[in-house]
C-alpha cells in the first residue's frame, strides 16, 4: 500500500483506517441500537487522532444506518442464513462493503472486497473472511457486473 494521497486526493491508508473505525461503529450500532449520529460521535474523536479520512468514515456509518434494510435485502440472496444470524463482525463488514459496492461507485469493487477481507481477518472469526469473500464475490458479480467482467478480461 502506498503512503500518502494518490493523484485523485484519496489516501488509501486513511481510507483503511476509516473502514476499521466504521466497522467498530456499525458493530456498536448493531449491538446497542445506537443510531448513526451517536455512533459517529462516539468514534469521531478516535478517528481524528488516527489521521484517517473522517468524511469517508462518516459516509460509511451514515450510509449503513440509512440504507440498512435495503443492504440487508440485497445481501440476503448471497447468504446461507438470515442476515441477523451472521456473526456480528462479519455482518457489520458485509453491510459496509455492500454500501460501498452499491453507493460508492467511485471505489473499485476489488478495493472494496480486499479491504473487507483484510478487516475481517483482523477483527473477525478465524474463517470469517472466507465467508465474507464468497458473499462479496457473488454480490459484486451481480451489482457491478460490467466492472467485474472488464476486470476478468
Amino acid at each position: 500500500m502506498s503512503r500518502g494521497p494518490r493523484r485523485d486526493g484519496v489516501d488509501p491508508v486513511a481510507r483503511t483506517r476509516s473502514r476499521r473505525r466504521a466497522l467498530q461503529a456499525v458493530y456498536a450500532m448493531q449491538l446497542s441500537g445506537v443510531d448513526a449520529r451517536n455512533a459517529i460521535a462516539q468514534f469521531a474523536h478516535e478517528q481524528a487522532h488516527e489521521v484517517a479520512d473522517l468524511e469517508y468514515f462518516e459516509d460509511l456509518v451514515r450510509g449503513v444506518g440509512k440504507h440498512r434494510a435495503e443492504l440487508d435485502a440485497a445481501l440476503q440472496p448471497f447468504l446461507d442464513r438470515a442476515v441477523e444470524e451472521v456473526d456480528p463482525i462479519e455482518r457489520a463488514m458485509l453491510r459496509i462493503a455492500a454500501y460501498e459496492l452499491r453507493h460508492r461507485l467511485d471505489v473499485p469493487f476489488r478495493v472494496v472486497i480486499d479491504e473487507a477481507l483484510r478487516t475481517v481477518k483482523r477483527f473477525g472469526s478465524e474463517h470469517g473472511h472466507t465467508y465474507v469473500n464468497g458473499v462479496l464475490d457473488r454480490a459484486a458479480a451481480q451489482w457491478r457486473a460490467t466492472e467485474v467482467q472488464a476486470a476478468r478480461g
